[in-house]
């Protein structure tokens, strides 16, 4: 079973662990930012800067991923609910 929350996790259901909302938005900024950087890098023929820049945009991905499952365990605990950016 998938929970909104990691096991003994500090939040509640009242009171979030993190705000994923929030987290949403700034890992998408990250990803963009790392994938635009990355191009930029290997054109100025950078090719360590990109690699780096790629690594990031790719736990950038992993976080999206993380966070949209919470989500949806959250939606399922909840249904209904309109959450905020910051909870």
């Amino acid at each position: 079973m998938t929970r909104s929350q990691p096991r003994r996790a500090r939040g509640t259901v009242g009171h979030a662990y993190s705000a994923l909302n929030l987290r949403l938005v700034l890992a998408s900024f990250g990803l963009v930012i790392m994938t635009v950087f990355a191009v930029l890098a290997f054109r100025a023929a950078l090719i360590w800067l990109g690699v780096v820049c790629v690594v990031f945009a790719v736990v950038a991905v992993v976080d999206l991923a993380v966070i949209q499952r919470r989500r949806a365990a959250r939606r399922r605990e909840q249904p209904g609910v309109r959450h905020s950016l910051f909870e």
